[in-house]
């Protein structure tokens, strides 16, 4: 014991110092960050570029700061060279640059992670440090050359394991990361090459989302040139699970990554409607590229007859020839549509001042009487009519709510799809967009392209507000007298400007539409529709991503059951599989009977093995009367979750528990629940667990669709047999039965699926 209270007391020493090296450093990038903005924005405008530069700069570096003070150092390498190397979220150098701390994505760290007693990689011992706040609590030894150790020190640091400790962990509303404990094979995962698309394949509770998270922060680390400028986009199942994650990659010391879901791929559009799932499957077909490129086409058409106008008491007539050869001139300009209209809009202007010229006697106009002629066309009612009837300005909006509001319109484009399909894709123009419409659209705005009209009304405003600033300076220097030469009303009005905080790659590239990233990591990757898919690799040219999923859990109708039927058509050979085979979230016990009962359903599931043993993880509850006010299937339901709530969330505040339930009987259990908590466990207690939002309060009803990528310490899963008839079907009951990591009690009514009961109970 005396041995162990000094090892402690050594590492405590040494963290004592790494953390006040953690403290020296955020004084020094606030006090930096302080001279900065107390420099005001004066100066020329380079000098403002400049402050606002490093302003963001020190922001950036003293957040990362602030969010690496959990765990700042977590590992320790003992080298057979007599080294001592400690690990942890960053790296840190004392004054004369000497490392006192190594971060863990670097090549030096790598044996933390893959040395084992039969390749030690020049290891002697590995030690984790397992903290609390910033006291050391205790330590646990791995020791891969006893011959190179005193034995003593071999045997008296031991304990059940770094990683066992950190499964047994209560739950909370927020993911944690796993930088601490990350095993060999999911280690070469993360590390692996930046090019190509990387598919991890896995069962529930591998870690998938965890390494596509820690790899996003490794590749950061090791290509910071390539990434920051380009950056890295986070396509998550739902906002719920995106709020779920958002601290990962902040504690792994990466605050610029863009994440969203394909909901919210496009900036400007809000998609809060839903499709059922066949309608989703029939908008997430690839046959929507030539479905939207034909509606694009149709605004793009000759008039059936030439159309004469009157301007300026000249008789014109737009030519159906002439419209045929400026639209033939405009598309082989490959320019998308509404900034090839600019080309063709010359073309029959010009076209035009031939036949005003010609009424004149055919004498060579003056450069400025074309110009002038050309605008008095150009503002023409007349014209601009016959021209945009010709080759229409549309935004992706417009064309795809004609195309659902219109049936000749989709008949003409969608010849491919029947007549009950174009008719289950009726719906009124203002309808809500769905997730399913995003990648549509997004075909859309690729082949339309950017209405220049609205950037010229844009311009014409600012250069009338920089008109209105350069009067206000010239008043001001006129009534103060303030002038003699030595301030103009130039600078005056670039002073008055607000220059705002410099945007950082993150937030342009979250705003822009076209930007193109560098890395694209996708979780829950198998519910992504063939469409979704094509919107995504756009976004990356470089075709690098990280691609993470299980296409055994698919839900959505329109998602995939092979990766290779779903790449295939996108990267065509330019991907590559990893597999985690290993579960180290859920019991022994459950993850056998999801196992079984997805394979007997016909699911793809791939090998699976639990890493650990949990007494009692797995229980059937058949509901059955006994004369209580409420039904007694919700009654066994909520006698359920009050048992569970006082086991795994208790008072200290620790752990989470979920009700899983078919999706229509999710808002009369939530109310039941919220009900029954403050009666069994007091208002204040109940209120406690309640309070948030439903996906991060510690005692939740949720569908099994709410659930993916979540986990909790227990879950009471109702009427599997339902479940599996949902939407979803089995995919749906085989994630609702892989959410947790202690115990799945199942309650119900009706007969369980076929051969549920056994398989579950073997």
């Amino acid at each position: 014991m005396a041995g162990r209270q000094d090892e402690l007391a050594r590492e405590q020493a040494v963290v004592d110092r790494l953390y006040g090296r953690l403290d020296e450093l955020r004084s020094t990038t606030r006090g930096r960050l302080a001279e900065v903005r107390r420099s005001g924005p004066s100066g020329s405008p380079q000098n403002r570029s400049e402050r606002d530069a490093f302003a963001t700069l020190y922001e950036d570096r003293a957040a990362q700061l602030d969010a690496v003070e959990d765990r700042l150092a977590f590992g320790r390498l003992d080298l057979d060279d007599g080294a001592v190397r400690y690990v942890g979220r960053i790296g840190l150098n004392d004054e004369t640059h000497r490392s006192l701390l190594t971060d863990w994505r670097a090549p030096a760290a790598q044996a933390f992670y893959r040395a084992t007693a039969l390749h030690p990689a020049g290891v002697v011992r590995r030690r984790h440090l397992v903290t609390s706040g910033r006291t050391v609590t205790g330590l646990e030894d791995e020791v891969l050359d006893l011959d190179a150790i005193d034995g003593d020190a071999a045997t008296h640091l031991s304990g059940e394991g770094a990683l066992l400790a950190s499964l047994a962990t209560r739950r909370t509303g927020r993911m944690t990361d796993i930088v601490a404990t990350i095993q060999a094979e999911q280690d070469r995962i993360i590390r692996s090459e930046l090019g190509g698309a990387l598919v991890v394949q896995g069962g529930p509770g591998t870690g998938k989302t965890a390494v596509a998270l820690h790899r996003a922060a490794y590749l950061l680390y090791a290509h910071r040139k390539l990434l920051e400028r380009s950056g890295v986009l986070l396509v998550g199942p739902s906002r719920s699970f995106l709020r779920y994650i958002d601290q990962v990659l902040p504690s792994l010391g990466e605050t610029g990554v863009v994440s969203t879901t394909i909901a919210e791929l496009l900036p400007g559009v809000v998609a809060t409607g839903v499709d059922t799932g066949e309608v989703a499957e029939i908008k997430g077909r690839l046959v929507w590229r030539s479905i939207v490129r034909r509606a694009v086409r149709a605004r793009e058409r000759i008039p059936a007859q030439d159309v004469r106008v009157r301007v300026d008491g000249h008789d014109l007539v737009i030519r159906r020839r002439d419209v045929r050869e400026a639209i033939g001139r405009a598309r082989r300009t490959h320019k998308p549509h509404n900034e090839a209209r600019a080309t063709f809009v010359r073309d029959m202007l010009a076209r035009l001042v031939d036949q005003y010229s010609e009424q004149l006697g055919g004498a060579s106009m003056a450069p400025e009487d074309v110009a002038m002629v050309t605008e008095d066309l150009r503002s023409d009612r007349a014209v601009r009519v016959a021209l945009n009837l010709a080759w229409f300005p549309i935004t992706p909006e417009k064309l795809v709510a004609d195309l659902y509001a219109k049936p000749h319109r989709l008949a003409e484009a969608a010849p491919e799809l029947t007549a009950a399909e174009r008719r289950l894709l009726r719906r009124d123009p203002d309808a809500a967009w769905t997730e399913s419409d995003v990648p549509i659209l997004d075909e859309a705005a690729e082949l339309l392209g950017e209405d220049d009209s609205l950037a010229r009304v844009e311009a014409r405003a600012r250069a009338a507000e920089r008109a209105a600033e350069l009067e206000f300076a010239r008043s001001v220097l006129e009534s103060t007298g303030a002038g003699g030469g030595l301030v103009d009303a130039e600078t005056l009005a670039s002073r008055f400007e607000s220059t705002g905080p410099r945007l950082t790659t993150a937030e342009r590239a979250a705003g822009d539409r076209a930007w193109t990233y560098g890395h694209v990591v996708v979780d829950e990757a198998q519910e992504l529709s063939p469409m979704a898919w094509r919107s995504l690799v756009r976004r990356v040219p470089t075709r690098s991503l990280t691609i993470v999923g299980d296409v055994a859990q698919t839900s959505s109708a329109a998602g995939a059951r092979s990766w290779a039927a779903a790449l295939d058509p996108v990267l065509r050979d330019g991907w590559r599989l990893e597999e985690l085979t290993v579960s180290y979230r859920t019991p022994a016990a459950v993850a056998d009977a999801a196992q079984r009962v997805a394979t007997a359903a016909g699911l793809p599931v791939s090998p699976l093995t639990a890493a650990r043993h949990v007494e009692d993880s797995l229980e059937l509850v058949r509901a059955t009367p006994s004369g209580p006010a409420r039904p007694v299937l919700e009654q066994e339901v909520l006698d359920q979750v009050v048992a569970l709530a006082q086991e795994f969330v208790g008072r200290d505040g620790a752990g989470r528990v979920a009700v899983v339930a078919p999706a229509e009987r999710v808002d009369a259990l939530r109310q039941a629940v919220e009900s029954v908590l403050p009666e069994e466990l007091g208002p204040a207690e109940g209120a406690r667990l309640l309070a948030q939002r439903p996906e991060d309060a510690q005692v939740g009803v949720l569908s099994p669709r709410e659930t993916k990528g979540l986990e909790f310490d227990a879950v009471v899963l109702v009427e599997p047999a339902a479940v599996a008839e949902g939407p979803g079907g089995f995919s749906d009951l085989y994630v609702s039965m892989t959410r947790p990591t202690q115990r799945l009690v199942v309650v119900h009514e009706r007969a369980l699926p076929e051969d549920f009961a056994e398989r579950a109970a073997a």
